[in-house]
């Protein structure tokens, strides 16, 4: 199992001397402060104090809201978030499986092919945030007083519309720029930095709480104790890896011997990282958003409007068939997203090593290979999947014991999604300082 070690003083000022690193990083929080400033900046005619107050009081909104960072609560022109673009790239990777066209860009065209399924992506993207920005002005039309313009409705939801969807395509862009020209998932960072920023919100509501009482502060401490517990846990399985040796053969060149040494296949424990987690989310959030808003129209129908709420009350994020699925989710996910992985095709490895004379110690070359390594993954996979899942669900279970379900937001999926993107971006400056090292040397 791989070991986790923090960067020390040195490592950290060779990451910030090591050259292009430099410019990565402050390119990164230049794009995260350009985030954080879109997600004040408040839309146009909207009564932000009235649908804040909704927020607080509606689990689905509230969860909503810590992942767009504030900005869903306050109305501003980012309330759509990366959602549209996180439920986009849902849709089309899960399409790609059953269209062959699709998976043959996935799979066959390399590079041009992904490109193209990611301009697929962004087009969908925009839909979404049009479908999305619609019910959302809907679902403001029936609060009263929400909306305060003093401009014909027609063009008040028509301009609302239009920025609610050009901040949602803007977030999209943001995310691409720093994935492609800055460190980490941008994303992945997005969703990081929202959750970030809702903590001190929790903190404040859960001191309150627990001030005045002793049994709450044991309560709180237990919490805790079970939070940092779970993120030993989440390390253990973002770091875990099943290793394959792999036997190469010694090469004569003149009078001298290469190759010859053992090396091994390396299959992380779970392959996905955090977007099992954030698919998860983002599939049980849609139907969820779309009748937490449904149920604010009021319905005169009585029937109808007593089927909103017990659907509502079902897929809750407080009720027992919301984790039902979100645990099912994330273990279909994590399969999901190991049977999509370029490096993770048994049948593509054994090509490749039988291609290069290499071999596993007792399989034959070949398709026993390609039989024997799809098993290994099998076995790593469901050890994940089953893992990852079980993970997920202890903070939410410790916030019912405890009673302090305060921290609930900052718990779970909060949780892993935080020290996962905290662990993916501490390897990629290890990755990018290795290259350094590497070039380095070999300059030398």
């Amino acid at each position: 199992m791989a070991q986790m070690r923090m960067p020390s003083t040195d490592d950290l000022m060779s990451m910030w001397n090591a050259s292009g690193l430099k410019q990565k990083i402050i390119f990164t929080f230049l794009m995260i402060a350009a985030f954080r400033f879109g997600a004040q900046l408040p839309l146009y005619g909207i009564n932000n104090s009235v649908f804040a107050n909704i927020a607080q009081g509606n689990n689905i909104i509230g969860f909503l809201d810590l992942f767009s960072g504030g900005a869903l609560g306050s109305v501003s022109i980012f309330a759509l978030g990366i959602g549209p673009f996180i439920t986009a790239s849902i849709i089309i990777q899960l399409i790609s499986v059953v269209i062959p066209s699709l998976e043959k860009l996935q799979k066959e065209e390399g590079e041009a092919g992904r490109k193209k399924l990611m301009q697929y992506t962004r087009i969908f993207t925009v839909v979404l945030a049009v479908m999305q920005a619609l019910i959302f002005m809907l679902f403001l039309r029936h609060l009263p007083g929400a909306i305060t313009a003093n401009v014909p409705h027609l063009m008040f939801y028509v301009s609302s519309i239009t920025v609610l969807t050009a901040g949602a395509v803007l977030v999209m862009w943001i995310s691409e720029l720093i994935t492609e020209k800055g460190i980490g998932n941008g994303g992945s960072l997005i969703i990081f930095i929202g959750i970030l920023s809702g903590i001190p919100v929790y903190t404040s509501r859960t001191m309150q709480i627990v001030s005045h009482s002793t049994a709450m502060q044991m309560g709180l401490a237990v919490l805790l104790l079970i939070f940092f517990l779970t993120m030993i846990l989440i390390v253990i399985m973002q770091e875990a890896v099943r290793k394959v040796i792999i036997i190469n053969p010694k090469r004569q060149v003149g009078n001298k011997v290469y190759g010859g040494m053992n090396s091994y296949i390396p299959f992380k424990l779970n392959p996905g990282g955090v977007m099992p987690i954030i698919f998860a989310v983002a599939i049980l959030l849609f139907p969820s958003t779309v009748l937490s808003l449904v149920g604010q129209a009021n319905f005169k129908n009585p029937a109808v409007q007593d089927l909103v709420v017990r659907l509502t009350h079902i897929m809750s994020p407080d009720g027992i068939t919301y984790y039902v699925l979100y645990f099912l989710l994330i273990f279909a996910l994590t399969f999901f997203y190991a049977s999509i992985m370029p490096n993770m095709q048994p049948k593509d490895i054994a090509t490749n090593l039988k291609k290069y004379g290499s071999s596993i110690p007792g399989v034959k070359p070949g398709r026993p290979t390609a039989e024997a390594l799809d098993k290994i993954l099998s076995k790593t996979t469901f050890i994940g999947a089953l893992g990852l899942g079980i993970v997920a669900l202890i903070p939410s279970f410790a916030s019912y014991i405890t009673n302090i379900k305060t921290l609930q937001g900052i718990g779970a999926t909060s949780l892993i999604i935080m020290v996962g993107v905290a662990l993916d971006l501490i390897n990629q400056v290890r990755t990018h300082l290795l290259a350094r090292n590497y070039e380095s040397f070999l300059k030398e």
